[in-house]
């Protein structure tokens, strides 16, 4: 766990892209540059109402980034809009940050890279650290002046499809189900933690190893672990080397995206894709397969 600035770059220094990563000292001390807007996406869709870091806007995965008739993510223009709506412009730097170790920040992250977004960063940590670190919160909701936005076809690369998903399990390719032991054996109890997430059978894609979506992070304070931890966790105990297609899923894709984050950006693997449609598609998709 990173105590100080030194540690904290130390750390930034050994992942394959440094730049994505920034630290509560840094967001504390340029929040308010006008090249800079900060951003919470948080799985509790009332906590920046609680309280959220000065100068922050919200971005609220259920009612903004989300197509309100298809299960899908928001268009082209509706992003356009929903970026020039926050005051975010194509040069802006998003300094995006949440609950639960970042699950929605880097899912956020991940669709704003659909979208060709160019600088989009986590900020390491989220409510947590900033939390322990005893620094100002406040109800203030900030007005900005509307973004200059516009946004090419979205970029499904990152993306896995369910057809995918079969090809990658008759391959015997690398998958990552990143959700808690209990819910990889298909414990039914499990089901009922998220209603809204609920699938009629429980269990994993055929092939898919766990590793939960929280080992990439430090429990103190939700903050990424080092390059060579990540390493250890994926590759050497796991089998997961960069050589390989790499997919993750968890219910809807939100962990998932943590891992897809952790893979891509932090150890640099260069073909890893986030299954979205993930337990709650498959385990209700007629004639998948499933393992418990």
């Amino acid at each position: 766990m990173a105590h100080t600035a030194l540690e904290f770059e130390d750390k930034v220094r050994t992942y394959a892209h440094p730049e994505v990563v920034v630290s509560t000292d840094w967001v504390a001390d340029h929040r308010r540059d006008s090249g800079v807007r900060l951003a919470e996406c948080d799985e509790d869709i009332l906590l920046y109402e609680v309280g959220h870091i000065p100068d922050a806007v919200k971005l609220d995965w259920h009612t903004e980034l989300q197509d309100s008739l298809t299960r899908d993510f928001l268009d082209r223009e509706s992003f356009e809009r929903l970026m020039r709506e926050k005051g975010i412009s194509n040069d802006t730097t998003v300094i995006l940050y949440g609950d639960k170790n970042n699950w929605y920040a880097t899912y956020t992250f991940w669709l704003m890279k659909m979208y060709g977004h160019e600088h989009v960063r986590i900020m390491d940590g989220g409510r947590i650290k900033w939390d322990q670190e005893g620094r100002e919160w406040t109800r203030e909701a900030p007005r900005f002046s509307p973004g200059i936005y516009s946004a090419p076809e979205r970029d499904s690369s990152g993306r896995a499809f369910r057809d995918q998903v079969f090809d990658q399990m008759k391959a015997g390719r690398p998958m990552i189900d990143v959700r808690s032991p209990a819910e990889y054996k298909g414990d039914l109890i499990h089901m009922l933690d998220y209603p809204q997430e609920g699938a009629q059978r429980g269990g994993h894609i055929p092939g898919a190893k766990s590793i939960p979506w929280g080992t990439a992070a430090n429990a103190e304070d939700g903050t990424f672990k080092t390059a060579d931890e990540l390493r250890r966790i994926y590759g050497q105990e796991n089998g997961i080397t960069p050589d390989e297609e790499v997919i993750s899923y968890c219910r809807i894709g939100e962990r998932s995206s943590h891992t897809w984050f952790v893979l891509k950006y932090l150890l640099g693997y260069p073909r890893v894709r986030n299954y979205d449609g993930s337990w709650t598609e498959w385990g209700n998709l007629v004639d998948a397969p499933i393992e418990k």
